[in-house]
């Protein structure tokens, strides 16, 4: 518990030069959907593995955040299939699986803050807008205790980031940081 509170009472690093420019590179992937991808759609389909996706034109919040980072090399599909080998008891048990699923289970919120918690950076929650930078991934609880996951952006309006998500409409870049309870903020990004 004392950890915790130091990592807590620690303040947020500012991002390095090569962070930001790579970070530019995540969100600019992120916000390019928008307008492409424009229905939410989280029927369940068989994909190709690795590298698989649905329609472009069609998504849930986590294909934002999936499609970003795969733009970028970084196939979250192929990292959360393998870290639920290694470790699938370490996941949720939500869905009433007896094994890992490339099919679905990098495009459940639940599944990637677990990822995230294992293999990222995990941040502190707060309710000062200043404390959330250009590509934390932020979590959120919705109506009904759904879960819901986007990319803060670079871009402020009324002293809040604005964030790129997909909550029912397609991707969009919206003032939603605080709409509803975080859950959960994360960094990650590649090893250097």
């Amino acid at each position: 518990m004392l950890a915790l509170l130091v990592l807590l009472a620690q303040p947020v690093a500012p991002l390095r030069p090569a962070e930001t420019s790579w970070v530019e590179r995540l969100l600019s992937a992120a916000t390019s959907q928008v307008g492409k991808t424009v229905r939410y759609d989280g029927t369940y389909r068989r994909l190709a593995y690795p590298g698989g996706d649905v329609p472009l034109e069609t998504g849930v919040c986590t294909d934002v955040v999936i499609r970003a980072y795969r733009a970028l090399g970084i196939d979250l599909q192929e990292l959360v299939h393998a870290d639920m080998r290694r470790a699938f008891g370490a996941y949720p048990g939500l869905w009433g699986a007896t094994r890992p699923d490339p099919n679905i289970d990098h495009r459940r919120v639940p599944n990637l803050r677990t990822f995230l918690k294992r293999h990222g950076t995990v941040l502190p929650v707060t309710k000062r807008a200043t404390d959330y930078r250009p590509g934390d991934i932020v979590t959120w609880r919705l109506p009904r205790n759904l879960p819901h996951i986007g990319l803060v952006t670079a871009e402020i309006r009324d002293g809040r980031p604005l964030v790129v998500h997909n909550i029912g409409a397609g991707a969009q870049v919206e003032d939603m940081l605080f709409a509803y309870e975080i859950t959960g903020r994360y960094r990650y990004a590649p090893k250097r």
